[in-house]
């Protein structure tokens, strides 16, 4: 299976537990869960943050369960409590 890289962006508290620059190979059609499964599994002081940060490819919120076929840049962006 052809592999894909996914570049990982992080804002708010996310970016707090994970590496500034942060690069995940994965198969092509993997989901968004399994990519979030791979980061927890090697930075597993990010699993409280990644299990309610919104995911972004641009400037579009996706589901969790996008499945991607090409190199992306995927953002995680924490919950924002407002007023």
């Amino acid at each position: 299976m052809e592999k894909i890289t996914v570049i990982i962006e992080s804002y708010g508290m996310v970016k707090t537990v994970l590496p500034s620059t942060l690069k995940i190979r994965c198969a092509q059609g993997e989901d968004i869960n399994t990519i979030l499964d791979k980061i927890t599994e090697e930075y597993s002081n990010s699993a409280p943050f990644l299990e309610k940060c919104a995911c972004a490819i641009g400037e579009d919120i996706i589901s969790r369960e996008t499945k991607l076929y090409k190199d992306s840049t995927l953002v995680f962006l924490s919950p924002v409590a407002g007023g």
